[in-house]
């Protein structure tokens, strides 16, 4: 077999020398009769035989030189034109110094140097040009497997239209004929955008689908503000063109997802939220070789922390998941993209000291990010000591173990819901905050501890969207707690990169405190999701409102009486000066001696109102 394979990489160079010594001759000789105007004098015509088997050989090895044989011919792009512009370059550049001091005697004319410069750098470019335009345009199949094509029309003619286009243009398997392009900006209407006309503004789809039919519409707008795609978006819908978005940002940057996988449009598009890097060389720096935990790494903001982390090149990831399924699911994820080599599955409960102990001593984490939690507010409302034991206690119980053996940065999930908490689960996060402090100000302890607060995330397990499309699944009605209701929200990617920002803000003992933007009314939301699924608010869809449940605010606050919010290096990210000067390590130990201890004995009323006791703005809701 490695026989043959040689045998065949042989007959391919002599195919390929063959090939560029025929194209490069040629140039040479059609250099000379363009530069005696087809007329060459007999005395020259013995020169050029004789150059041309030193041009042509060095025209050889320097093609060699920036690997022009090792490369697909039907792949040619920017990079391959430099090569070939290089190579033929330092030819000429060559011949020149030896005409010059040689006098003219052992190189050819100047005239020839430039014109065989300029013929073989085109001849070579059009031959690799033209064959990858037959591998995309003819070599390919012309339609999907279904035999369907459809025409698109491209909402946006920026980068990312173009790129769309190339993409699609490219790969005609994908079954997309893009029509037209429509954009905001002027100046690029009666122009062509890599051979598909820009016909006008968004709007003008109304009418030009008449002339122009198109199946569909692509949205390739990612600058674009929501208020900007909420327009747009219904203006198409009520034309009854399906529309479709190119991925965000944020899916491109990851290298999951390529451009030309559009799909249907939704919530989080609408909101647009601006865009923003989150990488950052700081991150890379702390994470990078070295081994990092995640608690509650099934859940939703605990896999995306997973998922990020897992690019910056951790030694290790340990994924640390009370939920066997929840930790499959993730751990299966991060395999199929290539981290099986980095990540640990771990099954651990945060209130089991003794495996957590031993997870610490076996793979000794530099760094831990705690997000295993409950969440859900009406359900911890009805079993607080839950909320407590494991928000509480759980971080508590981590964090000194984390001290004890010495770990340099443990970042904490928290919660808006923490500010001026009138919930269970808000008040045992705030209670975890004050806890982390007090573990920050002991004597001799070297543990960077930060706590990150934001508010919803789209898409999270038990949020409102989620169970808001299975209620407009089952033809409704969709319940709404109140007409005024408001909440702030985040995309689960931008709310862990910037988690991830903090982590080498603080210094230890800080509370951050993410940009939420503008908060945005749930009933709002409730009919953006309806209108989305194809049908009217109120009509096919009937909203209901019923009234706010224990526990359950209006609206959420962004800081407390005693906070004040200071900026940091980060745009989006504010760090709150609490001001705190009281005793924390009697305040912990009243907590732990009054309310952890015997939070399972004691009743609902009974637990909120010792919660009373050590979160003084605490406002419960007693049965």
């Amino acid at each position: 077999m490695e026989s043959i394979l040689k045998t065949l990489q042989k007959t391919r160079l002599g195919i390929l020398l063959c090939g560029y010594s025929a194209i490069l001759s040629a140039c040479f000789f059609l250099a000379y009769d363009l530069r005696f105007d087809f007329a060459i004098p007999p005395e020259v015509q013995a020169d050029r035989w004789y150059f041309l088997v030193q041009v042509l050989l060095g025209k050889l090895i320097l093609l060699a030189t920036f690997r022009q044989y090792g490369t697909l011919f039907t792949y040619f792009s920017i990079p391959d034109l430099i090569r070939i512009v290089c190579a033929m370059g330092l030819v000429g550049l060559t011949e020149l110094v030896v005409w010059l001091y040689t006098k003219a005697q052992l190189a050819p004319p100047r005239g020839v140097i430039l014109t065989d410069f300029i013929l073989s750098v085109g001849a070579l470019c059009a031959m690799r040009l033209t064959l990858r335009v037959y591998r995309e345009r003819f070599a390919q199949k012309e339609t999907p497997g279904d035999g369907k094509v459809r025409r698109v029309a491209i909402l946006g003619g920026g980068d990312a239209g173009a790129q769309f286009v190339r993409e699609i243009q490219s790969k005609r398997s994908l079954g997309l004929r893009p029509i037209m392009f429509l954009d905001d900006d002027q100046e690029k209407h009666g122009h062509q955008i890599h051979g598909v006309p820009v016909m006008g503004y968004p709007k003008d789809i109304v009418w030009l689908r008449n002339e122009y039919p198109v199946d569909s519409c692509v949205l390739a707008m990612p600058s674009a503000t929501g208020r900007r795609l909420q327009d747009i978006y219904r203006s198409l819908s009520a034309e009854k063109l399906p529309v479709e978005i190119i991925p965000s940002l944020a899916e491109l940057a990851s290298g999951r997802i390529h451009i030309s996988r559009i799909r249907p449009v939704q919530l989080e598009d609408l909101l647009g939220r601006e865009a923003v890097d989150l990488r950052n060389p700081a991150v890379a720096a702390l994470v990078q070789n070295k081994v990092v935990l995640v608690t509650g790494a099934g859940g939703s903001i605990g896999s995306e922390l997973c998922r990020q982390l897992a690019g910056y090149n951790p030694q290790r990831l340990l994924l640390v998941e009370q939920s066997e399924g929840s930790l499959f699911t993730i751990e299966a994820e991060l395999n199929s993209l290539g981290y099986q080599g980095v990540i640990t599955p771990l099954v651990a409960d945060i209130l089991d000291l003794p495996r957590l102990r031993r997870i610490l001593q076996d793979y000794a984490p530099h760094i831990i990010f705690h997000a295993a939690a409950h969440k859900h507010v009406y359900m911890m409302e009805r079993q607080p000591a839950e909320a407590v034991k494991n928000n509480t206690t759980g971080t508590r119980q981590l964090a000194e173990l984390a001290q004890a053996a010495g770990i340099g940065t443990f970042v904490f999930i928290s919660t808006d819901k923490a500010i001026n908490p009138t919930s269970a689960m808000g008040a045992s996060k705030r209670l975890a905050e004050i806890h982390l402090q007090a573990v920050q100000r002991r004597p001799g302890n070297r543990t960077r501890f930060i706590a990150v607060r934001f508010g919803n995330v789209l898409g999270s397990s038990g949020s409102v969207i989620p169970i808001f499309k299975q209620q407009i699944a089952a033809g409704g009605p969709v319940t709404v707690t109140h007409p005024e209701v408001t909440r702030y929200f985040m995309t689960i990617p931008e709310a862990v990169g910037l988690v991830l920002q903090t982590s080498v803000m603080g210094l230890g003992g800080e509370i951050f405190i993410l940009d939420m933007g503008n908060p945005v009314k749930i009933i709002d939301l409730a009919r953006q999701l309806i209108e989305l699924s194809g049908l009217k608010p109120d009509e096919d869809i009937e909203i209901k409102i019923i009234g706010l449940r224990p526990g359950e605010k209006l609206y959420e606050e962004l800081q407390h009486t005693s906070e004040n919010l200071r900026p940091t290096s980060h745009p989006r990210v504010t760090v709150l000066a609490t001001g705190v000067t009281a005793d924390l390590t009697g305040w912990a130990a009243r907590c732990l001696a009054e309310l952890e201890q015997p939070a399972s004995e004691l009743d609902n009323n009974s637990l909120k109102r010792a919660i009373k006791q050590l979160v003084p703005e605490y406002t419960p809701h007693l049965d």
